[in-house]
């Protein structure tokens, strides 16, 4: 299956469960890849053919900068679940990072692969 990605999508946030977390935004680091079929938009070079992954990054953006998560897994699964909404797109490979969240690591976060049911 041909997939579609977004990579390093950097949204500001509430996210943590530490009382400063609750008060300070911070950087969280989106990736997704997304199994879609690419090969109509390849012959037809039509934007109608295509994933709209605009459209799809905007919408985790208004996801994610109007949540308040503690947890990057409770994040990661609602993007998914947000993602999937969208029923060209068979599963979701998703990473989501909190960079800087542990001294002397680049980033730390969860990776998970969601499948429409």
């Amino acid at each position: 299956m041909d997939k579609v990605f977004i990579e390093d999508l950097e949204v500001e946030t509430i996210i943590g469960i530490f009382g400063w977390e609750r008060e300070v935004k911070q950087i969280v680091r989106i990736s997704l890849e997304m199994s879609f079929d690419t090969s109509k938009a390849g012959k037809s070079d039509k934007i109608d053919d295509a994933l709209d992954y605009k459209k799809i990054g905007k919408s985790i953006v208004n996801l994610v900068e109007n949540s308040s998560f503690f947890l990057v897994e409770k994040m990661a699964e609602e993007i998914a679940l947000l993602v999937l909404k969208n029923k060209q797109i068979k599963d979701i490979k998703l990473r989501v990072e909190k960079p800087g969240a542990l001294r002397g690591s680049k980033s730390v976060g969860v990776e998970i692969l969601r499948s429409r049911l």
